[in-house]
């Protein structure tokens, strides 16, 4: 299993929110690069970034950062947060990151994620933010008629593969994930789920490794030294 270490990004700084809310947000490095940096350090390969304004914006107001941290680690990197053109998905991966995120603009709009898809395969994810069984969008404040289940099963026919999944509950709370929704995920689909909110101690990443899942992203539990991230990667090897 992989393991996604993750820096969201606000401000050119790497923050946190809890459950998505702009108004809890809690500033953790002012030098996301350094962050980025002891992620290498303590073994990690690949790394998720969102960037929270970019979400906002449509906008990419962090990318320099972005394509300093593909530049100067070695490290996979995957971004996610406004991206709704095909411009921004060229201009991050010719920056250097090697998956792109895409989150409301897949469920929004049909047209470019095939476009995307059909463009650049593999390097197109797509963020299956789930809230009471159905697919949340514009930052997680609104509801689309999707259900997880539908969703999920219409990105596997458009040829996504990868699918960040994220149980918008558990996200930030550090009370741990949600891996009965994982384990179903996992067994029903063909895709590389990579699970996300709420992974708070190394029993969620031993849990989830055991179901097989392709990937786990650690976001507040490493900020807050919840879990060791050198040890967590171990385990999920």
């Amino acid at each position: 299993m992989k393991i996604f270490p993750a820096i969201d990004l606000y401000g050119k700084k790497a923050v946190r929110l809890f459950k998505g809310d702009y108004a809890q947000m809690t500033i953790y490095s002012e030098n996301p690069i350094e962050v980025a940096r002891d992620f290498e350090s303590k073994g990690a390969k690949y790394i998720h970034m969102v960037d929270l304004e970019g979400a906002k914006s449509g906008t990419t107001p962090n990318i320099e950062i972005v394509k300093d941290i593909a530049e100067n680690t070695s490290l996979f990197v995957e971004i996610g947060g406004g991206i709704r053109s095909m411009d921004t998905v060229k201009k991050y991966l010719d920056n250097g990151v090697g998956r792109v995120i895409l989150g409301t603009s897949a469920v929004t709009d049909e047209a470019f994620l095939l476009e995307a898809v059909s463009t650049y395969g593999d390097k197109i994810a797509v963020g299956a933010d789930v809230k009471d069984g159905y697919i949340a969008i514009k930052g997680w404040v609104e509801k689309s008629q999707y259900s997880l289940e539908e969703f999920l099963s219409k990105m596997e026919k458009i040829g996504v593969k990868t699918i960040i999944c994220t149980d918008i509950s558990k996200d930030g709370a550090m009370k741990g994930t949600n891996l009965e929704l994982y384990k179903m995920l996992n067994e029903k689909y063909a895709l590389d789920i990579i699970a996300s909110g709420g992974v708070s101690t190394i029993d969620d990443i031993s849990a989830l490794k055991e179901m097989n899942m392709y990937g786990a992203i650690i976001g507040k539990a490493y900020y807050t030294g919840a879990i060791d991230l050198k040890q967590a990667i171990e385990v999920a090897k």
